[in-house]
């Protein structure tokens, strides 16, 4: 990997570290699937604005169906997920179960796209989650019907980054590729064409909730054009250049910099668990992401 690669994955862990801090405070205030429908519908003007501004036009090169459906894996379902574990769970633990991602990827990976296991990269994802379970040390949660709804939706947003990774390279990468930008913007239509239903059945069936907010318009704002509309160029040029199993130890980095933010903005303490955490995850990533021999791409 390249000292650019890096730079790149540790710019959109931190960015998407800052998602769930910004998810906490929109989902309460605004619904889980208001604030995932807002999240990707900036996303899309976002990213539509941006084409229009550098004055790129816009070209799926016969892919947008393709675009379209990972949105969905990859957006409109894990989204609609988080937005509701937000309701039920601290966002650093969102954060927390968001590192499972990479083993994720590496059984979706194995079992269906014939992806070869090295010994160093398999102990990375093991010693990455050791580092994961160091860094909870820093609360306690009574585990309860409504926490394991909340672990439940991640987990199944998970599953849909690790299958969605596979899926882009399958899909897109093995088919003459897309621009990373276009790509980003195909998903997130797709996703808030998939979310959009959801959001208008909700419009008339739930009592609405008090839209004159402006900590929570904010955060949806932020979610959608940063943490969304930036973070997938991010993403989707990664995905290109490393392959999806790097890409997805993006994850391992995100619960340090998620309670790092929560630290700073928030004023939470940090303990020896979080440093000692952040330490063992540092090597982890170095395991899966340092080059091997026999790794397929």
């Amino acid at each position: 990997m390249r000292a650019a690669d890096y730079c790149r994955l540790l710019l959109l862990a931190a960015i998407w570290g800052a998602s769930f801090l910004f998810m906490r405070i929109a989902a309460p205030a605004l619904g889980a699937i208001n604030t995932a429908f807002l999240r990707v519908l900036f996303a899309s003007l976002g990213l539509s604005l941006l084409v229009l501004v550098i004055r790129r036009r816009i070209d799926f090169a016969d892919k947008l169906p393709v675009a379209l459906l990972l949105g969905i894996i990859n957006s409109g379902l894990p989204f609609l997920m988080y937005c509701l574990a937000a309701k039920w769970l601290p966002a650093g633990y969102s954060a927390i179960l968001n590192a499972t991602t990479p083993l994720m990827g590496v059984a979706i990976g194995s079992l269906f796209f014939g992806e070869q296991l090295t010994l160093k990269k398999s102990g990375g994802v093991v010693l990455g989650l050791m580092g994961v379970m160091l860094i909870t040390t820093r609360g306690q949660m009574a585990l309860s019907l409504v926490t394991l709804q909340g672990i439940l939706a991640c987990l199944l947003a998970t599953a849909c980054y690790g299958l969605a990774g596979f899926l882009t390279r399958r899909w897109v990468g093995q088919r003459g590729g897309l621009d990373p930008m276009q790509l980003a913007l195909g998903t997130q239509i797709g996703a808030s064409l998939f979310l959009l239903p959801f959001f208008a059945y909700s419009q008339v069936t739930s009592p609405l909730p008090d839209w004159n907010l402006p900590a929570a318009w904010f955060s949806v704002v932020a979610v959608g054009l940063l943490c969304t509309a930036v973070a997938y160029i991010l993403y989707f040029r990664l995905l290109h250049d490393i392959g999806p199993l790097r890409s997805l130890t993006v994850t391992f980095l995100i619960p340090p910099f998620g309670i790092f933010w929560g630290y700073l903005v928030l004023g939470e303490s940090l303990n020896s668990g979080f440093v000692f955490g952040a330490l063992v995850i540092g090597v982890a990533t170095w395991l899966v992401l340092s080059p091997s021999t026999r790794s397929p791409r």
